[in-house]
């Protein structure tokens, strides 16, 4: 009897192998599905199904998006060093006893704006002092100088950033273009068909606001990234403007020094 049951246990219990591979296959049954939602493996299937018009609109947008994540990468990588080297050529700037002493250490900080601003200043302050016997005559001369210069490296920031306007103005409406298309065409094939319900138009419809869906997805993180690009920007536009009225009482100190020992 004991016998019997034991074997009539061993045939019945289910074996630890079996138990995991059931649970295995169990866990895949629900692991594809999930990694189709994270894909996105239906999207992927209604863009091949798309119309020529719908996949050129789509492939646009491609490169819209494309050329505005590589302006917004290239613009962070470039503000960041930035924003760091201007930090450390101040702190250097108010530790000099003379412009020479910074003259000589500018060029390791040559990523931020301000060097190109110190070096327009420190430029025609000694083209001054060369033409007149050692003396600032004039310092106005030193002060357009580097208005010139932090001009042009705001100039030098704002290059290409208009792209990312363009593109957050411009694809939606393209998105928008696909669409219309999409569900024009649609409802032709509906009416060619003849059959008038909401399953026969339906594939259509999704498959024509797919292009709407792109154009916002190109045209959000574009907008995004130009407005703090910008105020980044501005960021360093006021970092100039201030660093140049410390230039200014810099190159004024000896002038002040040689005026009060007379």
């Amino acid at each position: 009897m004991h016998g019997i049951r034991l074997r009539d246990y061993a045939t019945t219990t289910p074996q630890p192998s079996s138990i995991i591979e059931g649970s295995h296959s169990h866990k895949q049954m629900h692991f594809f599905p999930l990694l189709a939602v994270f894909v996105g493996g239906e999207i992927v299937d209604l863009v091949g199904q798309t119309g020529p018009v719908a996949k050129v609109v789509l492939l646009l947008l491609l490169l819209f998006s494309v050329i505005s994540w590589a302006i917004i990468l290239s613009k962070w990588s470039l503000l960041r060093r930035a924003r760091v080297q201007s930090g450390r050529f101040l702190r250097a700037f108010r530790k000099a006893q003379r412009l020479q002493d910074v003259a000589t250490v500018a060029e390791q900080f040559k990523p931020s704006p301000l060097v190109a601003v110190f070096n327009g200043g420190f430029e025609e302050y000694r083209r001054q002092l060369g033409n007149s016997g050692g003396v600032l005559q004039n310092p106005t001369p030193v002060q357009r100088a580097m208005q010139i210069a932090a001009s042009e490296e705001l100039t030098r920031f704002e290059r290409n950033l208009p792209w990312l306007a363009i593109t957050g103005a411009v694809t939606p409406f393209v998105g928008l273009f696909g669409t219309v298309w999409g569900i024009i065409d649609a409802f032709h094939g509906l009416g060619t068909a003849g059959a008038a319900t909401l399953r026969a138009v339906a594939p259509g419809i999704s498959e024509a606001l797919i292009t709407t869906a792109a154009g916002l997805a190109a045209a959000i993180p574009a907008v995004i990234a130009y407005n703090l690009i910008g105020s980044s920007i501005r960021e360093f536009a006021a970092r100039g403007d201030d660093f140049s009225l410390e230039m200014l009482n810099a190159v004024e100190r000896p002038v002040q020094s040689v005026e009060a020992r007379r």
